[in-house]
């Protein structure tokens, strides 16, 4: 006999969401603790939210053995979950539906789910892990599962945070990104602008006053032309791959490779001022290869340090460490600056989406760096996600798959 659930847990758990739904909180604050009731409630070693996008689901909210699986691209269950409220399979037969716990007995393991309903639509799904030494859940299990995955649908009847991708009909949700193109192009244009006329002023000036100019005048005009040449062809680059779905962002072929080393390398090749703040003394002295493209990590560090540094005052450390399980070699950027808000964990992931450093000293960036980090790791069948950090800050953890 499965163990009951927790009825009294389910009763507090819900009172304690509604008043947070009374009182004015929404989004993914509220559905991670959904989530968390999930589990406690059936007692699983893991729960999660797989939140339904256009073409496919993701990750939003997990707990337990699933934590690991937040931002994780998976494929829509809408097929299966359109003929059953809800649904036990074992991990076997699950493909990608939902993201594997590492290290789990595949075999023996199952996964309870529920489909999550708003406005006539299928707009996710809520499921509990059960560990292969636990009792396999029953139809009351089933119940409370579909009780919580209602209450999840009722969230997204609300404006604030939900859906976590944005609605595309929606005539504010347009509007807004619409705003976020028109500080795309103002910021790119400006971020164009600089390099050029730099460029353009050291030509002017070598060609004009060739004869005038000592040896070191000349290299050093040379030099400042290479230098801002480079920041320009690198930042074509970032703007060729962000606007089109179909352009290749990886490098070279994957294949295995040292994380650790591969991190070290990268943190040295960074600026002067944000290598000064990156602190790798918790990097493990071994750790099993990480597969896919070694090259590319550099441009993922760089542009995960970049958003700590400039969500972070700039006496406090920026943290790198890594770490690995079953299935992933995993490391994670952590900053100790404002902190991210729950419902921009999957927006910022967006095309020209502007986080708010709260520095009006700081121009903007152009919103490209985390939408090109996650397509890079993606096409190498890891994942990344952000989260708040405890105790303050942001912490961005990438997820590569071991050799």
């Amino acid at each position: 006999m499965p163990h009951p659930p927790d009825y009294v847990a389910l009763t507090r758990g819900q009172l304690a969401v509604l008043d947070r739904i009374n009182a004015g909180a929404a989004g993914v604050a509220v559905l991670d603790e959904v989530v968390r009731l999930a589990r406690q409630v059936l007692g699983g070693a893991g729960a999660g939210f797989a939140e339904y996008g256009p073409g496919h689901g993701r990750i939003i909210a997990a707990c337990g053995t699933c934590a690991c699986a937040l931002g994780r691209r998976v494929h829509r269950a809408d097929a299966e979950l359109e003929r059953h409220r809800s649904m036990l399979i074992t991990l076997t037969a699950l493909s990608d539906e939902f993201a594997r716990p590492p290290g789990d007995d595949a075999e023996n393991c199952r996964v309870l789910a529920a489909r999550a309903d708003a406005a006539g639509a299928i707009v996710g799904a809520l499921y509990v892990y059960f560990s292969a030494d636990a009792e396999p859940p029953g139809p009351e299990q089933q119940a409370v599962l579909e009780l919580l995955a209602t209450l999840a649908g009722r969230l997204y009847t609300h404006p604030n945070g939900l859906p976590a991708y944005g609605d595309d009909t929606d005539p504010a949700e347009l509007a807004r990104r619409q705003e976020d193109r028109d500080l795309f192009v103002a910021v790119t244009s400006h971020e164009l602008r600089t390099p050029v006329t730099v460029i353009k002023g050291y030509a002017d000036t070598m060609t004009n006053h060739w004869d005038s100019l000592d040896e070191c005048g000349r290299q050093e005009a040379a030099r400042v032309i290479g230098v801002r040449a480079g920041e320009l062809s690198r930042l074509v680059d970032r703007l060729l791959a962000a606007t089109s779905e179909d352009t290749d962002v990886s490098g070279s072929p994957p294949g295995p490779f040292d994380l650790v080393e591969a991190l070290r390398q990268a943190a040295a090749e960074l600026p002067a001022d944000l290598r000064r703040r990156i602190v790798l003394d918790d990097l493990p002295a071994e750790l099993p290869k990480a597969y896919g493209d070694r090259a590319t990590l550099a441009t993922i560090l760089t542009e995960l340090a970049t958003n700590a540094d400039k969500y972070s005052p700039a006496n406090t450390p920026v943290e790198v460490r890594a770490e690995a399980d079953e299935q992933t070699v995993t490391f994670r950027v952590c900053d100790r600056g404002v902190g991210i808000a729950p419902e921009h964990v999957e927006r910022a992931f967006e095309r020209y989406w502007q986080g708010d450093s709260g520095d009006r000293r700081r121009p903007p960036g152009a919103g490209l760096g985390l939408y090109l980090v996650r397509r890079i790791v993606e096409r190498q069948r890891g994942w990344v996600a952000l989260r708040p950090r405890e105790g303050g800050g942001t912490l961005a953890e990438v997820r590569l798959p071991r050799s």
